[in-house]
């Protein structure tokens, strides 16, 4: 980082008078004043939104969640970070309904695909009316409407009073021209929000691309800001030691997380998660097929150029021991991933009764796959994390399972979350089946599931004490 940009930061994060500023008293009320003088200090994002009473928001609300959503009105730009069940997708159709209601104009929620359809479903279910769209033309009015985040091009988006990223952290897994056309799309939306369970907290730049969208500070100010190059891992960045506090009290001031109600203050009642049962299935590599000329066995560990061919070689036991796994329990739906299309071919071998869904498939082919799993009609559903990772709402089920991995921990964490989440009855079962030869894979995984756990454990803490000491005000 550069002079300027390390001198930027600190000029805002620390003062730089040694002495308190009433000339130099030491009693208690000089260091009032100085602590005063440094609270002037702190950056704060400001409110572009207008007054919203909690008590007149629908009753059907949780208290924690009238309280978000009151919240996030008066802010007019916010981001709720909120675990998987929390309720995220009804706090954003009532955030929407006010602001239509407000300014008399449309908001647009973009989703994921096939979360569109359970969105518009979920507003039936409390009578507020969402039009799911795939173009500029479908819109006829004020009002609520959806579409797919890869629908955008489509739309006029200066003309929206609103808008509503749901599951914004796939934001930093599009490439870069589609992230930047998001945020520039919206640059000039007078209401946005931005809806995600808690963000990786190791990835410090999907914290600036939500400060970004919301129009509160562009991502690299904020690097500037509050962070130093980290020499311990290239092309990451780390917190300065004595800017900890005042960054997160500035992400407070544009965004609410929680993992559980708790974490405001309320009751936890109904928010109990069942158990996850995580088991690995660990099938036999033949370690002779591939070996180099003179050598009896494959050696070596596995790199980014050398794990698909791994995998190809181990793909059909792979999918034989998950097949055992579901034809063991019959009257059990299934949700398998897998990781390339080798391994969706394996598994389809397997289970023909299977219905599997692919990139190359229709969005409508998608959307009709996962409602039908969604309702329970489909017994098993073979995909991707990528295709049906993220957003869905799958608690009918409660088997899951990976034959084939990415080195993705966020994959791994979201998939397992559509059927692990609040609203789920029962324990789920996650099953990981992998060649004995693949364990370098997982355990990479595994490291960095460990790493983000810990961070996401600081990110919160400094959170909660953030939001229980003014009560999100």
């Amino acid at each position: 980082m550069g002079e300027e940009a390390e001198g930027e930061a600190e000029g805002v994060t620390e003062t730089k008078c040694s002495m308190p500023p009433d000339g130099g008293a030491t009693g208690g009320e000089g260091m009032k004043d100085y602590a005063e003088f440094l609270a002037s200090k702190r950056v704060r994002a400001d409110s572009w939104g207008f007054d919203c009473d909690e008590a007149t928001l629908p009753e059907y609300l949780f208290h924690f969640q009238r309280r978000i959503v009151a919240w996030s009105v008066r802010k007019g730009r916010a981001a709720i970070f909120a675990g998987c069940g929390l309720g995220k997708t009804i706090m954003q159709l009532v955030w929407a309904m006010q602001v239509a209601k407000h300014t008399g104009g449309t908001v647009l929620i973009l989703a994921p695909l096939a979360v569109a359809a359970q969105t518009r479903d979920e507003g039936a279910r409390f009578g507020i009316a969402v039009r799911v769209v795939r173009s500029h033309s479908e819109i006829t009015g004020p009002g609520i409407y959806v579409t797919n985040y890869e629908m955008l091009e489509h739309f006029d988006c200066a003309t929206f009073a609103g808008v509503v990223l749901d599951e914004s952290s796939i934001l930093k897994s599009f490439m870069g021209a589609t992230k930047r056309a998001i945020l520039e799309a919206f640059e000039r939306t007078p209401y946005r929000l931005a809806c995600t369970a808690t963000p990786a907290p190791n990835d410090h730049l999907e914290l600036g691309n939500h400060a970004q969208f919301l129009g509160v500070m562009a991502s690299n100010e904020m690097i500037a800001r509050w962070f130093v190059n980290d020499p311990m891992e290239a092309g990451n960045y780390r917190l300065k030691g004595h800017a900890e506090a005042d960054f997160w009290s500035w992400v407070h001031s544009w965004a609410v997380s929680l993992e559980a109600p708790s974490d405001l203050g309320f009751s936890d009642d109904g928010f109990h998660l069942p158990p996850l049962i995580e088991r690995e299935i660990v099938t036999k590599a033949d370690v002779t097929d591939g070996a180099a000329d003179g050598m009896l066995f494959r050696v070596g560990s596995l790199s980014a150029t050398t794990v698909h061919d791994e995998m190809r070689r181990t793909c059909d036991g792979r999918a034989r021991a998950l097949a055992d796994l579901v034809r063991a329990e019959p009257d059990e739906q299934w949700l398998i991933y897998c990781n390339t299309d080798y391994e969706a071919d394996a598994l389809k071998k397997e289970l023909p009764d299977a219905t599997e869904v692919r990139g190359s498939d229709s969005p409508a082919e998608k959307e009709r796959a996962a409602l039908a799993f969604a309702g329970g009609s489909l017994q098993i559903l073979i995909s991707k994390p990528r295709i049906f990772g993220f957003g869905m709402n799958f608690q009918s089920c409660a088997r899951v399972a990976f034959v084939g991995l990415s080195y993705s921990f966020e994959q791994l964490y979201q998939a397992i979350r559509r059927c692990w989440r609040f609203g789920q009855k029962r324990d789920v079962h996650a099953y990981i089946v992998r060649a004995d030869s693949e364990g370098e894979v997982l355990a990479a995984i595994r490291e960095k599931g460990a790493k983000h756990e810990e961070m996401k454990k600081a990110m919160n803490d400094a959170m909660r004490r953030e939001q229980l000491s003014d009560g999100m005000r």
